[in-house]
């Protein structure tokens, strides 16, 4: 992990002439912009996958309605339609999977006091007011919610927000063009009730982490939010 933190940290001398004490920051941003576009393919390859499984989606509920009465034959039936359609069940969730290594080490090279035994140099630098090390709540205590740092906060929070409403009304808008597929008797999916109900707010939940992470950790999250749901916009459209 310290080569990545190396590796962001002369992205940050490189852009001290253009942004000064916010070079770190600005660093930051471009790194998990840049490690977000490496894994594109990744990105496009569960597209792929999940577009495949939803076009099988209207066969295998024929399938469910035909075998209502036998789990066995219709686990045997859907298994042999994705085999015909050569389509593999996990189709999309495994390039996503991929993709969870990298933003792990991101997350912890940007929120970690100490990277291989040494201090985060990351840390120390500030966004404005704002140091990268210190989190909201020390915003608040330092000069409150319209302080300097309190300030750099509440752009952050009104990004993520923006984010969050725009993934609200896409996901809102594919689950009302995607209803829950039914099982026996035309009853909907066990659970999927409460599921629907709830995943069109997942996107707001970001604004806790915001709030909770340090500030270099929480640049990383709304850059990397922000990118997922242009991204998905773009391949899901």
């Amino acid at each position: 992990m310290s080569v990545f933190a190396d590796l962001v940290q002369r992205l940050a001398d490189l852009l001290d002439p253009l942004f000064g004490a916010g070079a770190a920051a600005a660093a930051i941003i471009l790194f998990t912009a840049l490690v977000r576009l490496l894994v594109h393919p990744l990105s496009r390859a569960a597209a792929r996958g999940q577009k495949a499984r939803a076009e099988l989606q209207p066969k295998i509920a024929e399938l469910r309605k035909k075998h209502a009465k036998s789990p066995e034959k219709l686990q045997q039936a859907v298994m042999e339609l994705h085999a015909e359609e050569k389509v593999s069940p996990l189709a999309g969730c495994l390039p996503g999977l991929f993709q969870l290594p990298a933003f792990f080490v991101l997350y912890h090279l940007f929120s970690n006091t100490t990277i291989g035994g040494r201090a985060n140099e990351l840390l120390s630098h500030q966004l404005f007011a704002a140091p990268l090390g210190d989190r909201w709540a020390d915003a608040l205590g330092s000069g409150g919610a319209f302080g300097g740092a309190g300030l750099v906060y509440a752009g952050l929070f009104v990004i993520v927000a923006c984010v969050a409403a725009f993934n609200f009304r896409r996901t809102k808008r594919m689950m009302a063009a995607n209803p829950a597929v039914p099982v026996a008797d035309g009853q909907p999916l066990a659970g999927m009730g409460a599921v629907t109900k709830v995943m069109p707010f997942m996107s707001f939940f970001t604004l806790v982490t915001v709030a909770v992470v340090p500030l270099a950790a929480a640049l990383y999250v709304v850059t990397s939010t922000t990118w997922s749901a242009v991204e998905r916009a773009a391949l899901y459209r």
